[in-house]
């Protein structure tokens, strides 16, 4: 595809395939992202096998990043923004980068700026708090870095671990009413993933209801049921108990009664909420911003309303690493298409 150009906006694992994919047919790219460093969330992610591959596509992550910073025709741009866009048959736009700026032009734009993790603190379970209450990416990383877990408080392997689903999804009071799909099964992962390196540790697992995909998804629910305490409620506040043990009290529906529970550690599974700079950069293409926030793949009104700007990944909601690159991968040829199409015939 001769003297093609293309914008990425984002370096996550959506952003990094649709550049991979495009590099593979000739287009040259341009990728940005804000943060000092490429692959977003899932590059942070620990890989979960236990006996085999538990297929959470953490590895993914880290094969698209060496596909991206080892090709000659993608151009990378970290701690980086993009200012400014504008439409005149081709897509004008300007990067802020560290101490300078740049403009360029591309055929074609793709919105890859993915997702950020609800922040907790305002709900009462002492999340910044207490040592020992931490996030499902807190417990991502710690497992990636660490390879158990371990408490904050005192750095010991905790004896009991409570995880708690849909903090800051599915939660009217917000308004966020999405279901962010990929936590009950990372969730889990993590937890059978402790248990097989600390197999004395005792885990509860406090849900709505189980969500997931997959081949796979229900042989880990079956072992899950076997393994781990499963607790369809979920808990009121959090209250510190003796020395940064953690209580909690939920309403058993069968009895009629509140349970208390101690803890020595609680995992919040956090929800998956629109990526900061995706409204500013929705309204600079054009893009119609869903009632969640998440941008829509459609295209009406402001510079888009030719085409050329598409949507990839998590940036239009919730999805996991291998939906992510499936979507990527689809939204490159959609893009490569257009590019094909105004060239010949002029848009």
């Amino acid at each position: 595809m001769e003297s093609s150009n293309v914008l990425v906006i984002g370096g996550g694992i959506a952003g990094l395939t649709a550049a991979h994919e495009l590099a593979k047919l000739g287009v040259k790219v341009e990728l940005v992202e804000k943060e000092p460093f490429l692959g977003g969330h899932a590059i942070q992610f620990t890989c979960k096998a236990v006996e085999s591959c538990a297929k959470c596509g953490a590895c993914m992550a880290e094969e698209k990043l060496n596909q991206v910073v080892h090709n000659e025709n993608i151009r990378i741009h970290t701690e980086a923004n993009v200012k400014k866009i504008s439409k005149n048959g081709l897509f004008n736009y300007t990067i802020q980068l560290r101490s300078t700026s740049y403009s360029s032009s591309a055929d074609a734009v793709i919105v890859a700026t993915g997702f950020d993790t609800f922040d907790p603190v305002k709900k009462p379970y002492g999340y910044g708090s207490f040592k020992n209450v931490i996030t499902s990416l807190d417990l991502e990383k710690m497992l990636r870095r660490n390879g158990i877990a371990l408490k904050p408080s005192d750095g010991m392997p905790p004896d009991k671990i409570a995880f708690i689903q849909c903090v800051g999804s599915r939660d009217s009071k917000l308004n966020h009413l999405w279901c962010s799909k990929i936590c009950c099964a990372s969730a889990l992962r993590m937890a059978h993933l402790i248990k097989k390196r600390k197999p004395e540790t005792s885990v509860t697992f406090f849900y709505i209801d189980i969500q997931g995909s997959g081949k796979d998804f229900e042989a880990l629910y079956q072992k899950a049921k076997e393994d781990f305490l499963m607790i369809r409620a979920i808990p009121g506040d959090i209250y510190k108990s003796g020395e940064d043990r953690l209580k909690t009290t939920y309403f058993d529906s069968l009895s009629k009664a509140n349970i208390e529970n101690i803890y020595d550690m609680v995992v919040l599974s956090v929800a998956m909420i629109p990526g900061s700079g995706t409204k500013e950069i929705a309204e600079m293409t054009g893009i119609i911003p869903g009632d969640t926030g998440f941008v829509r793949s459609f295209e009406k009104g402001g510079i888009s309303n030719s085409g050329g700007v598409f949507v990839a990944g998590s940036a239009g909601g919730p999805l996991s690493i291998s939906e992510s690159i499936t979507h990527a991968v689809k939204t490159a040829w959609d893009a490569s298409k257009y590019i094909k199409r105004f060239r010949n015939y002029g848009g």
